[in-house]
Parts: C-alpha cells; structure tokens; sequence
C-alpha cells in the first residue's frame, strides 16, 4: 500500500518536468538536429559555422544543469513576472519565421523558465549553462563584424609573405592576397581565423569554469591573452601552409587542410594546446595559501 501511494506521487512530481522537456524537445529538436546536421557535414551557412562549437557547448551545458539538479530542486520555489515576460517573448520570437529571432527564442525562453520557476536564485545557479547556450546559438553577428576583421586579414597575409620570402618563395603581398606566380590566394574572413578564433575563445571559457579559475582575473586574462595568440598564430601558419600549398601547385593538400579533414584535425590539435597553457597558468599564478588563525598556529604544550 505504501509503495502503492508512492507512485502517485512521483508521477505528480515529475509530471511537469515531463511535460516541459516534451514542449521544448518539439520546438527545438528539429533545429538542433538541422544545425548539428549542417556543422558536421559543412552543408549550413557559413554564418552558421562560427558556431559550430555548440557541438560540445550544448553537451556541456546540458551535463552542468543535470549535475546540479539537486541543487535546483532545493531552492525555494518562486515565479518572476520577468520569466513570464521572456517566455512570451521567447515564444513571439519562435512564431516569428526570422531565422535570428527564431534561434534567439532557445536561451529566451529558458532564461524565462529559470525566473518562473526559481526566481534570480534559480538564473544565477543555471548562469553559465545558460551563457553556454546563448554564445552557441547561431545569429548573424559573424556576418556583422566580418567587415571590421580588415586589419586582422591584412596582417596575417603580410606575415604569411614575410615567412614565405624566407624560405626562398617569391611571393608578393597585396592587401589581403598573397601572389605566387599567376597563382593567388586570399584571406578571406573565414580565412582569418575569425571561426577558429570564436571557437578558442568558447573553449577557454569551458576550460576556466571546469578548472574553477573564473574567480581569479589575473588567471583569467593571461589564459585568455595565450588563447587568443595561440589562435591567431595557429591561423598565420595555416594559412602561410595553404599559400605555399596552393603556390606550389599541391592542390591535394590545399584542399586537405583548407576544406577538408585536415583543416579538422589542425584545429582539434590547436584547441588541444589550451589544456597544456591552462596548466602551466595555473602553475605560473598559483593560488595564494590561506592564512593560518592563531588557534591553527599554537601548538598544545
């Protein structure tokens, strides 16, 4: 009889939980499925692509608030008029059909779940899940901000150059293209590690939580500076390799490392350096030893 009452009160429990994850799983299965579809296989936009590190983000997120269910069934329930404000939002966004307000509506309107349910406490327990989400959910801002990458492209091209006429090459650099005979290539956006550099920085962020350094800003910049560099030098070779690919006529190798597996593996192995630079921070700036209360420092006689 006992064991009778008590699965009543399960499914009551639980029944909401259930019908949630179910409304959610409807709306936006099929989008996360079209947009992990389109970063495996390179078929979505290019756009898109910034933010194909939500392959690992959104696990990632999704493992942080199941380790820390227990945590969110403790707090006190309570509802923020706020979280119903974003939830209608989020759902006006969904209806709307504009790809950036449709994708938007998925952080929306967990955001808003979060203040209905839990209030601010139940928002800063699901935080960075939640900033996960948010910065791998795909909107046009690559596309906003490829028009100001001008330096950056023109910079790596001329150090591209530089390394190139080292070796003997004859190449000429002009703006963002690099000449080798009658063969160019340019450094594109795309090219200028710009998605690379997205994805680093995305990665640092998930290495500086799961190593408990986000509370330290000097741990936090430095690992942030060497990220950044460690980027942005990866990219100069890479793309100094395609030109001397492309120059030397290696068109096999061109396409390897520019479109193909290859390119894959070189970033795997580039986002690989972070775990090395994240340990040797930490070894750099070690935490400081608490001080010891005069009670800790007596000794009985």
């Amino acid at each position: 009889m006992q064991f009778s009452r008590k699965i009543p009160i399960a499914i009551e429990r639980y029944l909401l939980d259930f019908a949630i994850f179910a409304i959610l799983a409807a709306l936006y299965l099929p989008i996360g499925v079209y947009w992990v579809d389109g970063w495996l296989k390179k078929s979505i936009s290019l756009e898109h692509e910034y933010f194909s590190h939500g392959l690992i983000g959104f696990p990632f997120a999704a493992y942080l608030v199941w380790s820390q269910r227990d945590r969110w069934r403790k707090l006190p329930d309570q509802s923020s008029p706020l979280g119903a404000g974003l939830l209608v939002l989020g759902f006006l966004f969904y209806l709307s059909g504009l790809h950036n307000l449709l994708n938007l509506s998925l952080p929306i309107v967990l955001v808003g779940l979060c203040l209905w349910f839990k209030g601010l406490p139940g928002l800063k327990l699901q935080a960075f899940p939640l900033l996960l989400v948010f910065l791998a959910t795909p909107t046009s801002m690559p596309y906003l901000i490829a028009p100001y990458t001008l330096p950056l492209q023109s910079f790596i091209a001329t150090v591209a150059g530089f390394i190139l006429t080292q070796l003997g090459m004859d190449v000429r650099v002009e703006e963002i293209s690099l000449f080798v005979g009658d063969r160019i290539v340019e450094v594109a956006p795309h090219c200028a590690g710009l998605k690379m550099l997205f994805t680093t920085l995305y990665v640092s962020l998930m290495l500086l939580y799961w190593r408990d350094n986000l509370s330290s800003r000097k741990r936090t910049f430095v690992f942030l500076a060497l990220a950044v560099t460690t980027s942005v030098t990866a990219n100069i070779i890479r793309n100094t390799l395609l030109t001397f690919f492309h120059g030397t006529g290696r068109e096999f190798w061109f396409e390897w490392l520019h479109e193909g597996q290859g390119g894959d593996l070189y970033s795997a192995c580039m986002l690989g350096l972070l775990i090395p630079i994240m340990i040797g921070v930490e070894r750099l700036l070690p935490d400081r030893p608490a001080f010891a209360s005069p009670a800790e420092n007596t000794t009985d006689e």
